[in-house]
């Protein structure tokens, strides 16, 4: 299964609070659940207060998409998880004009 995805800036927000972001965004089609499943990593040094060691439900913005999604324990290098259901964050091909090189 190929996957798709997005490195570089994004907007992360929640309730009260809006914080730039790098992310580095993959996903794929789940035929099983019947969705589209995007999860990733994204790293801003706000991130340790807001999330801790719990969970943050935020909007992730990248220039090309905007999606909700849950923000979760950080890994080793101070990057946190993030992931979400359905439409992505990121510009999905849905042509074969876009994935098939001419």
């Amino acid at each position: 299964m190929e996957e798709d995805g997005y490195r570089g800036p994004a907007t992360l927000l929640t309730e009260d609070r809006t914080i730039e972001v790098e992310a580095v965004l993959a996903g794929a089609f789940e035929p099983v659940e019947g969705r589209y499943q995007w999860y990733g990593r994204v790293s801003a040094p706000e991130l340790a207060e807001l999330v801790g060691s719990g969970r943050l439900l935020v909007r992730l913005r990248t220039p090309t998409g905007e999606a909700v999604g849950e923000v979760t324990e950080p890994d080793l290098w101070g990057r946190y998880r993030v992931s979400g259901s359905s439409h992505p964050p990121f510009h999905v091909p849905t042509t074969l004009a876009e994935v098939e090189p001419q």
